[in-house]
Formats: structure tokens, C-alpha cells, sequence
């Protein structure tokens, strides 16, 4: 696609495709808009849903491009959708559920003053649907959720993948890698997931750039009381393990694990400190912790190997 000589501003793109987080996707698109200078543009794509589509352009039409999805059905293929269609040389991608924080879209973007990073993902706060975690959650498990978790860096600092509720890429780069693999990612409410992991890691191959991760870009992403229960802990953690399976037949295990290697590192230490509170406070609440900690980390490992087993198969037809 040939983009206009003179590219200034940042594109953000907010994906959606289901009318029951209505009142989250207009808290976030109006959010965004507040932020937007006259360089800027937002788009938002709208996934194979026809009245979805009506009511965003009705209610949203004279701020933002709304868009259907026309790739695959799924976050993928209405991410590609969207980065077709911007015109800026930097794409901010907020999910329809996350809501952001005054300043985010500067803070997200300023990063990019060096030509050397091509990424740079955010920081996403829990908004929990009952106000407070679930007593058994670990924070090291909020990917789980789609949250910033513990083991993050806490300043600025380079990573191997954002977290893809709060992200931004310069937009060649993406063009340059062909977007984001239809074979992975969230489709409806599948809980699936390494789309960000597998661009991330094709666009730094290709382009040689850096991703970081900057704190102070937040957003307040929602989680709803069905994502709160341990049956979603579990299909959520045994779904990326699925997809990192895929993920490392695409772009290597070592590229694909490298981050997970140093976050066991980070599961022990947590492990670590909750059994001292178990001990101190005489509390059960930590031990709960480091069981479900144990549970996550099978699942995923089970997933992975289920995963691994059939992409061979797949593999060798």
C-alpha cells in the first residue's frame, strides 16, 4: 500500500466485535479521542458484526474511521484491516475493553523519537469486576487476564513482546512482516493468544529494531467475573501453551520461549515469598497461591506439548 509522502501523527486502532462491552468500547473510544491531536487519526474496526458496526459508526462516525473487518474473522485479521488502512507512521492498538489513562497515547508513542525502536508496549492495570482480585489469583499469572504481571521491568526497558491490549508499532514495520498470522490469536471469545509474541519477534528479525516497554502508557483493561474463575485460569493457560507450540514451529523455540525462561525464575521467587507468609502470618492465602501457580505452569506445559505434538503432525502431512 503506498502511503502519503508527508506521514506525521499516530494512528490508533481499537478493535471490537461484540455489542455486550458497549459501554466499555465507548469509555475507550472517547478516552482516545480526548488525546488525539489534529495529526492524528483513530480508527476503529469493527469484526464481522453488522449491527456492532451500525451503532459504532452512528455514535463514533465524526470522530473516528470505522471500518469492517475484511481478512479472517478474529483480532488478527481485524488488526491487518486496521494497519491497511492508516495513514500515520504509528499505530497505537488499544483493545475494546481497555480504557486509557490521560496522556497514553504520548507517553505510548514517545518512545519512537528513537529511530532505533520499533515497538513499544504499555502498562495495563486490572479494572477487576468485584473491585479486587480473586484471593487465589497470582499477580505473576495476570497475563492470564491480558494484565501487566509481575516479572515485568518496572522502568523503561527492552522486551521481546507488548501485551497487545496497549501496544504501538511503527507501521512499515508491520507491513513489512505481512501483520499479524491469522493462525494464532483471539477469535471471539476463544481464549487463544501470541499474535503480539509472533509479530514482535518477526518485526525485530526483519528490521533489526528495538521493543520496549514503557510504564507510564496505561491503560485499565477490564475483567469481567467470567474471567475471574479458575475454569478460565485453566482453558487460558492451556490455550497459550497451544499457541506457543505454533509459535515456536513459526519463528523457533528459542524465540519463542526465551521470555518464559527467565518468567520461571520469576514463578519461583513468588513462590518462594509466599511461603514465607504462609509461615509468618499462619494464612492459607499464600499457600492457595503457589498451588494455583503450580496448576498454571502444568497447563501451560501440557498445552505446549499437546500443541507441539500436533503442529509436527500437521507438519509431516
Amino acid at each position: 500500500m503506498q502511503r502519503p509522502a508527508a506521514e506525521v501523527g499516530r494512528s490508533v486502532l481499537v478493535c471490537c466485535y461484540t455489542s455486550d462491552r458497549w459501554n466499555r468500547l465507548s469509555s475507550a473510544i472517547e478516552a482516545a479521542s480526548k488525546q488525539l491531536t489534529h495529526s492524528d487519526e483513530l480508527i476503529v474496526v469493527v469484526d464481522y458484526n453488522d449491527e456492532l458496526f451500525d451503532r459504532v459508526l452512528a455514535a463514533f462516525g465524526d470522530v473516528a474511521l470505522v471500518a469492517p473487518n475484511h481478512h479472517e474473522p478474529g483480532l488478527s485479521g481485524a488488526r491487518n484491516t486496521g494497519v491497511e488502512i492508516a495513514t500515520r507512521p504509528i499505530v497505537l492498538f488499544l483493545d475494546d475493553d481497555a480504557v486509557p489513562s490521560a496522556g497514553w497515547i504520548d507517553n505510548l508513542a514517545a518512545p519512537f523519537v528513537d529511530p532505533g525502536v520499533i515497538g513499544v508496549g504499555g502498562y495495563a492495570e486490572p479494572d477487576w469486576a468485584t473491585g479486587s482480585a480473586p484471593w487465589w489469583m497470582p499477580d505473576e499469572f495476570y497475563w492470564v487476564v491480558g494484565c501487566s504481571y509481575r516479572g515485568l521491568p518496572e522502568g523503561r526497558a527492552s522486551i521481546r513482546n507488548p501485551i497487545g491490549c496497549n501496544m504501538a508499532f511503527r507501521t512499515s514495520a508491520i507491513e513489512q512482516v505481512n501483520g499479524f498470522s491469522a493462525s494464532l490469536g483471539r477469535v471471539k471469545d476463544r481464549p487463544a493468544g501470541a499474535e503480539e509474541t509472533d509479530l514482535a519477534i518477526r518485526v525485530r528479525s526483519a528490521t533489526g529494531g528495538e521493543i520496549l516497554y514503557e510504564p507510564d502508557a496505561i491503560v485499565h483493561h477490564a475483567v469481567e467475573e467470567p474471567r475471574m474463575r479458575l475454569e478460565y485460569f485453566v482453558k487460558r493457560c492451556y490455550a497459550e501453551g497451544r499457541s506457543k507450540a505454533i509459535l515456536a514451529r513459526r519463528v523457533g523455540a528459542g524465540d519463542a520461549t526465551s521470555a518464559e525462561r527467565s518468567y520461571l525464575r520469576t514463578l519461583a521467587a513468588g513462590a518462594a515469598r509466599r511461603l514465607g507468609q504462609t509461615i509468618r502470618q499462619r494464612s492459607l492465602s499464600p499457600l492457595g497461591q503457589i498451588l494455583v501457580m503450580g496448576l498454571g505452569l502444568t497447563v501451560t506445559g501440557a498445552g505446549f506439548v499437546v500443541g507441539t505434538v500436533a503442529t509436527s503432525k500437521e507438519g509431516r502431512r
